[in-house]
């Protein structure tokens, strides 16, 4: 990704981020005021039901304690009493509810039945169970109509003075008018939900089917009323108050904020629920317009950015990627690059110090490739001059003890000459030995790959130091040099192990790693030849038991003319490398002191002609 885009990507997402954290901001802080103003004017149509229901639950007690206390009743009640015909009492209630005002008035005989009843004087002689057991308290009671429906109705029982065997319960009625007597407040609806008679709340043991048209507003059924059912229920099983949003339709803005409270009789059955609605219409909508507002921001800034990076670009990117290419061509050689410097800020100073310092790398080239070929030749002749000094000095002596010789008789004359022409002779292979090793390491020749099987390599090495026994995965037991006891074990893998290689350079280098390994036990111990496949490898491991090696030793121990032996040219395992690196593979060295030391070399597994095609 270049500079240009990453600058455009940069203002973008920053310029989007800051827009998003806004909004998300500003969109919760809209909720959190909303909620909190439809929590208040919840409450305060919640507090304004309970003090109207207080209110008429006042009148209708203090309704049924006028009747309870009227002269003309204490009379029908003294007649009751001592009289079993109740007949002409039958409508007597009717009568009386219109002077209380109350929706609802039975008169109850000392029997427990009713002796007349104002909303439906055909149950004159039913039981009323409402009034046994009931108080001064003022309940909730459900009346049944005579066309078959039913009314909820705020009810109190007093018993009639100086007749407290006869009793009179009278009620108002709480439905619609009700709802329409209290103040809303703007955006919210009080909806009355009356169950259908059976048993709601804890105590019950079945709870009344849900029934959308029982949930009335002021103006009627409510619209979309089953969207409010789970929450109802909810209520209604618990008896406690529930509050959750509820959806009215696919759209957002059709929500609203509901709150359910459930009305309890005084055995604690749920009798009915108020259903406070507020409308989050305007909240909805307010997150609308933020976002709008939102998004047109984000696409402004953005649209800002584009320019921004493209000016930056101009003035930036595009003199660095000139540096850049400029670079790549000093890299490849071509060291009389320039660039354009133009300019008085901070790009232009770096193209002027860029063209100084590749005019500084012109002028110096020379002076650094005869620096560097005068190091080397220099290097060259201390290493040449080390090691040829060792075998010359032996030369010198031999060649002035065959001079002092020359006086001596014949015979003795005849014994130092043939041991110093044995000196001579093995002094002189040894600095042929150097010379070879010199010339190899100078000019390396170039491998001829064949197909070999890297197993077979690792044998042929195994079989020129020691005499083997057994197979592969078994070891043998040799004296190899002297009282030198080196157990010597291989461990190959039973698949093939196809590599490309020139078979005489890896046996050398093999052979060089074994010998290496030998020395590096004076006293004995284990070796380990062992390769396996690594998926598109082939690893080859040479293992000793030796004192190893540190740290600083294994990182030098492939440099030239590096050597931890009191003998040798350091060129050993530099040649290795060379061999190794010339086969594309690689080398490494794994030891810790007194653990002894691991080479591991990793060449690539050769494909066949099979999986070539395919």
């Amino acid at each position: 990704m270049s500079l240009r885009q990453r600058l455009l990507l940069l203002f973008s997402l920053t310029i989007a981020a800051a827009v998003a954290a806004v909004a998300w901001t500003v969109l919760v802080r809209i909720r959190e005021v909303f909620n909190q103003q439809d929590q208040e004017k919840t409450s305060l149509l919640v507090g304004q039901f309970q003090r109207e229901f207080q209110h008429r639950s006042a009148d209708v007690a203090s309704a049924v304690d006028r009747l309870a206390n009227a002269e003309r009743v204490r009379s029908m009640a003294l007649e009751l009493t001592q009289s079993s015909d109740a007949a002409p009492e039958l409508t007597e209630a009717q009568v009386l509810a219109v002077e209380a005002q109350v929706d609802f008035l039975e008169i109850i005989g000392p029997d427990g039945n009713i002796v007349s009843s104002a909303q439906w004087p055909a149950r004159f002689g039913y039981p009323e169970p409402s009034v046994n057991g009931a108080g001064t308290q003022v309940f909730l009671k459900r009346e049944e109509l005579p066309d078959g429906a039913s009314a909820l109705g705020v009810f109190a029982v007093r018993p009639v003075r100086g007749a407290p065997q006869v009793r009179i319960l009278g009620g108002m009625r709480l439905d619609q008018q009700f709802l329409a007597d209290l103040p809303t407040p703007a955006g919210v609806e009080a909806y009355l939900y009356s169950s259908d008679g059976a048993a709601d709340g804890p105590s019950a043991s079945t709870q009344s089917s849900f029934d959308p048209k029982r949930l009335l507003g002021v103006n009627g059924a409510v619209a979309n009323a089953a969207r409010y059912q789970p929450l109802m229920d909810a209520a209604r099983r618990t008896g406690q108050q529930s509050s959750s949003i509820v959806y009215l339709s696919d759209r957002r803005d059709e929500s609203v904020s509901a709150t359910v409270l459930p009305l309890k009789s005084d055995a604690g059955q749920v009798m009915a629920v108020l259903v406070v609605a507020a409308s989050r219409r305007q909240m909805v909508e307010a997150q609308q317009h933020i976002r709008a507002i939102a998004y047109g921001v984000a696409a402004t800034g953005i649209l800002l950015a584009i320019g921004c990076s493209v000016w930056i670009a101009g003035r930036v990117s595009r003199p660095i990627e000139e540096l850049a290419r400029a670079a790549e061509e000093v890299a490849q050689g071509n060291w009389d690059t320039r660039v354009d410097a133009r300019g008085r800020d901070e790009v232009g100073t770096l193209a002027r110090s860029f063209n100084h310092m590749t005019g500084e790398l012109t002028a110096q080239r020379e002076k650094l490739i005869q620096s560097e070929r005068v190091a080397a030749w220099r290097e060259l002749a201390r290493r040449l001059a080390h090691e040829l000094k060792n075998p010359l000095f032996p030369l010198q002596l031999t060649v002035e003890n065959l001079v002092h010789a020359r006086g001596l008789p014949e015979e003795e004359f005849d014994e130092v000459f043939r041991e110093s022409t044995r000196t001579l002779s093995m002094e002189i292979a040894n600095l042929k030995t150097i010379i070879g090793r010199f010339s190899d390491f100078s000019k390396m020749p170039k491998p001829h790959l064949e197909r070999m099987d890297a197993a077979e390599a690792i044998t042929r090495v195994a079989l020129l130091y020691f005499p083997w026994k057994g197979t592969a995965a078994e070891e043998c037991d040799v004296n190899s040099t002297g009282e030198q006891k080196i157990d010597c074990c291989m461990v190959l893998d039973t698949d093939p192990l196809p590599i490309d290689a020139d078979p005489e350079m890896l046996h050398r280098a093999l052979s060089n790693l074994v010998l290496n390994a030998m020395d590096a036990m004076p006293d004995g111990g284990k070796l380990t030849l062992s390769a396996r496949s690594l998926d598109d490898r082939v690893e080859i491991r040479v293992a000793d038991t030796g004192e190893g090696l540190t740290p600083e030793e294994c990182e030098r121990l492939f440099t030239p003319y590096y050597t931890t032996k009191q003998h040798g040219t350091g060129l050993g395992l530099a040649i290795v490398q060379s061999v190794v690196a010339d086969h594309a593979g690689t080398i490494s060295v794994e030891s810790q002191l007194g653990g002894g030391a691991v080479f591991v070399l990793l060449f690539p597994k050769a494909v066949s002609t099979n999986e070539t095609q395919a």
